[in-house]
């Protein structure tokens, strides 16, 4: 991030002093026509009687309302806490002067917070909140600098150099831009500005428990170290969450811009795991954060609902403007059609019913971008060589955790002392090490260097979609799969081969997602409905849902990559996948036994279809 501070040297990321201007800036501090002493420049410091005397200087005189205010003793370090329920209890009953006097409270802590404006490449001048750059200006959060945010794609796409931290930056912005909208059109949803400032938290931090190279950590490598711990980045994200806070001593910080650390921690866990207590009944309110009637924060940053959150939108614009990627999602039009409603008696983010085709068009490409880089073949190949290479490396390599114990790679995600200094770095680390021990590690991270890669051997999509617990025994089984009646030079073992099963969806498996989106119509702004895609189009997908399988070679020499070849498409052959798109290119003499491999069903009519066939069943019979 490039600072734009050109007074003094800045504190990474931060970037010129912004002071936000007010609409109409607040009585002066010696009072307009008004008696009494000047108020302290900090209002913070104000006792009761001076927060009435500056109500009266800013036209709220009524002395019912200043008595109510004396008698709730509400000091100057109390403003923050105002929102529309408290005013509300204090006899403000009418919405506008609510409305009136929240918006002079908060224009009075603006003066006092100042923002911090930084130059992002995607989303340009951004500003952000004083306590969001303490938080940055941690060494838990300065941690994501050195954690690629496309892991091993950077070996493929070469301006897929961006990081976790300039993501989750993007995150806290794109999460202040959405709340604040939802707080501008609705204020009756009495959003307040502590649900903002925990609503930005939660995006800022939601990928902090980020391991090496992103999702290779959690999705391939500690499923193969520890495979009896479920492990996920989110649940080191607030891990993480909670020894940044404690070891940072920002819980006093968070207390002097307005927060309730007791409650807000919470909520911005919940924010970004979900519901922290698993036994709540099913029928109940399973967050403790924020009430019911705040449900719709929870969709901001991480929606669990349908999948359209700030996460997303961040990632779709940052990635493809480092992969070289046109982005047709506009997460600025849909902000604008944003708004809440409730729905079976629970309050949800909603948007334009003539946005739909907007939405499907995002998931598409949400698909798009899984399909075209970040499952891209040669990348998870990389991918699959740096698993390979720390699992050699793990009992070699100790870090120093809490309290002087020592951990192993695989074991760093179980003290956050440890797993905080567990970065990208790690594989140079590994690459020049003087152990002896690292030399099978070293091996294969050489091998990288010298793209001397795994070899890419096929693809094929299964009729019935593999369970995971079946995964561990595909290698064995292509290994099974050795062809009769051809001559192979090269036998293979179940160690030669690796099988990569990939889940292609929508974000939510075999549903889709648009089926659990509300929406709402000109005509009626607060009543949700629901739109089936057949009201959409007759060209959107039937299926939402698909496995591909990807087989690699660890043998990289031409023989054994001949071999490894018909393993598979024989593999394919006994079960009934689909026809490798190679097939009768690499293993001519096994395709043309399957009969259904030599079936072609394009461009025919039903009648050369069934003409065909009956050829078919001649040749075969």
């Amino acid at each position: 991030m490039q600072s734009d501070d050109s007074k003094k040297p800045p504190k990474r990321p931060r970037g010129e002093d912004s002071p936000r201007t007010p609409a109409r800036a607040p009585p002066a501090a010696a009072g307009e026509g008004s008696p009494g002493p000047a108020l302290p420049p900090d209002h913070r410091e104000w006792d009761a009687e001076q927060v009435c005397r500056y109500l009266r200087r800013c036209g709220f005189g009524e002395p019912a309302l200043l008595r109510r205010f004396q008698e709730s003793q509400i000091t100057g370090s109390d403003l923050h806490l105002i929102d529309e329920t408290r005013l509300e209890g204090l006899g403000v009953s009418s919405l506008e002067k609510r409305s009136e006097l929240i918006k002079i409270l908060q224009q009075l802590n603006q003066y006092t917070d100042i923002m911090k404006v930084i130059n992002d490449p995607v989303h340009g001048h951004i500003e952000l909140h004083p306590l969001l750059i303490r938080i940055i200006d941690t060494p838990q959060f300065q941690r994501l600098r050195y954690i690629k945010q496309l892991g091993a794609g950077y070996y493929v796409f070469p301006g897929a150099s961006h990081n976790r931290f300039e993501h989750s930056l993007g995150v806290g912005y794109l999460a202040g831009c959405l709340v604040r909208a939802l707080h501008e059109k609705q204020p009756e949803l009495q959003i307040s500005q502590r649900d903002i400032l925990c609503v930005q938290i939660a995006g800022l931090c939601h990928d902090l428990g980020h391991g090496p190279f992103s999702h290779m950590f959690d999705g391939r490598f500690i499923p193969l170290a520890r495979p009896g711990v479920k492990w996920t980045h989110e649940q080191g994200s607030v891990k993480m969450f909670d020894h940044l806070i404690n070891s940072n001593g920002l819980k006093d910080v968070m207390k002097h811009y307005g927060l309730v650390p007791e409650e807000d921690i919470c909520f911005i866990k919940e924010q970004i795991i979900g519901p922290l207590n698993k036994q709540v009944e099913p029928t109940s309110w399973p967050y403790e954060g924020r009430p019911k009637e705040k449900s719709f924060l929870y969709e901001i940053v991480a929606n669990k609902k349908n999948g359209i959150d700030v996460d997303k939108w961040d990632y779709f614009a940052r990635d493809c403007h480092h992969l070289g990627i046109k982005n047709s999602f506009d997460y600025q039009r849909y902000i604008k059609f944003a708004r809440v409603c409730e729905v079976e008696g629970t309050r949800h983010i909603c948007t334009r019913e003539k946005e739909v085709g907007n939405l499907y068009d995002m998931f598409h490409t949400r698909n798009a971008l899984h399909r075209r880089a970040y499952q891209h073949k040669i990348s998870n190949i990389i991918d699959t060589m740096i698993t390979d290479a720390l699992l050699k490396a793990d009992c070699c390599i100790e870090i120093t955790g809490s309290e002087g114990k020592k951990y192993h790679i695989s074991t760093a995600i179980d003290d956050m002392e440890a797993f905080s200094k567990l970065t990208d770095t790690i594989y140079h680390q590994i690459l020049y090490s003087n152990d002896p021990n690292m030399k099978a590690a070293q091996d294969i991270l050489k091998k990288i260097e010298c793209r001397e890669l795994y070899k890419y051997v096929g693809e094929t999509q299964p009729k019935v979609l593999i369970q995971r617990e079946e995964f561990k025994s595909l290698p064995k089984d292509v290994a099974a799969a050795k062809p009769e009646g051809i001559e192979l030079e090269v036998e293979l073992n179940a160690e030669d081969f690796i099988v990569d099963v990939i889940n292609m969806d929508y974000g939510m498996q075999d549903k889709n997602p648009i089926d659990c989106v509300d929406f709402y119509c000109k005509s009626d702004y607060n009543k949700a409905i629901k739109i089936s895609k057949n009201q959409v189009s007759q060209l959107l997908p039937v299926i939402f849902a698909e496995q591909l399988i990807r087989v690699y070679c660890r043998k990289t020499d031409g023989k054994s990559l001949y071999s490894a070849q018909q393993y598979f498409v024989q593999w394919c052959s006994q079960k009934n996948f689909s026809k490798p798109r190679d097939g009768d290119v690499v293993a001519p003499l096994i395709t043309p036994q399957k009969r259904e491999w030599n079936v072609s069903d394009l461009s025919q009519s039903p009648a050369e279809k069934r003409e065909s066939s009956v050829r078919t069943r001649l040749v075969f019979k």
